[in-house]
């Protein structure tokens, strides 16, 4: 094998964080899929918590906000917010990884985060209202992309079971759980989902920032 690049290593460890987990994500295991020693791999981490910094970085890195342009400060929110969902839903283990590292640490949000900020003061929110915008936007998309869409495998009788379960509540005390027992429990269109979710946290700003 070549030079290992810290690239690399992140790229790797998110592969085996998503398919099985972020407990399953160790330097030996890295070490050993990627053919090299344990040793090669601490030149680049130097242990689990530097290692998850990386991978949060390098799947962040799938998404660099563009420069703020001249356009509405409404499109380049929306455009900030879909395009880190859409990362984010690419890796099943982010949030998991996420909730793991300051992002402080991490560069790549940084700049994803700094954006946010400049967008809400742009949208005439003051500082701390602008912070409070950041957070809840940025937590919403991991909460969104988080979020399963599909059956696994396997679970489908789960799923049918929670169905029945509805559908036999009181129809006079629960008509509406009744009515959607099937689409609040089965799987969902992940673009209908992502679009509907990003719709209402933006709608929310929008409508504050109107009444400025």
């Amino acid at each position: 094998m070549g030079k290992l690049s810290a690239q690399a290593i992140a790229e790797r460890a998110l592969e085996i964080g998503d398919a099985e987990g972020l407990d399953a994500v160790t330097i030996r295991r890295l070490a050993t899929d990627l053919g090299v020693t344990p040793m090669a791999l601490y030149w680049h981490y130097k242990n689990k918590e530097q290692l998850l910094t990386g991978m949060a970085d390098h799947l962040i890195a799938g998404f660099v906000p563009k420069p703020a342009d001249e356009r509405p400060w409404q499109e380049q929110l929306r455009d900030l917010m879909v395009g880190l969902v859409r990362t984010l839903r690419a890796h099943p283990c982010a949030k998991n990884v996420f909730e793991q590292v300051d992002v402080v640490t991490v560069p790549n949000f940084l700049a994803v985060w700094d954006q946010a900020l400049g967008l809400a003061r742009r949208a005439g929110f003051d500082v701390e209202e602008s912070c409070l915008i950041s957070k809840y936007l940025l937590q919403s998309a991991v909460a969104i992309a988080d979020a399963p869409v599909h059956v696994r495998p396997g679970e489908e009788y789960i799923v049918r079971a929670k169905q029945a379960g509805l559908r036999s509540l009181p129809m006079e005390k629960y008509p509406y759980l009744v009515e959607m027992a099937g689409p609040l429990v089965d799987t969902l269109d992940p673009m209908l989902y992502d679009t509907f979710g990003v719709d209402l946290v933006l709608s929310g700003i929008e409508a504050l920032a109107a009444r400025r």
